[in-house]
């Protein structure tokens, strides 16, 4: 049952950020950016923890997942830190994945050649 809600959830997500897509004028950056924004404020009210518990990476990997992780990582480093936790918490928690994006961009960028449309 754990994967039916995680897909659920997850198409959920991709749902509304396709309805903004859809309906409004709003740009994909920006709707990006949203997600992003709206992960860290669910995150910082103590609601993103909640669903990600229930819908596992139905909710953790879509980009309201990287905003929570970017909030808590800070939440954290502030706590262990002080207000110099503010800069590095957020790089700290996502050291991982960026790293990985990364990669996986010079190794495409290495392994494929762009074309002109």
């Amino acid at each position: 049952m754990t994967y039916v809600w995680a897909f659920l959830v997850g198409g959920a997500i991709c749902a509304v950020g396709q309805l903004f897509i859809d309906c409004t004028k709003l740009t994909p950056a920006r709707i990006l950016v949203g997600y992003v924004v709206a992960g860290v404020i669910l995150g910082a009210a103590g609601l993103y923890p909640r669903l990600t518990a229930f819908a596992g990476a139905g909710a953790a990997v879509p980009l309201c997942g990287f905003g929570n992780l970017l909030a808590e990582g800070i939440r954290d480093e502030v706590t262990e830190k002080g207000l110099l936790g503010i800069f590095t918490g957020g790089l700290t928690s996502a050291a991982g994945g960026i790293t990985a994006a990364m990669l996986f961009g010079l190794l495409a960028s290495a392994v494929f050649r762009a074309r002109e449309k």
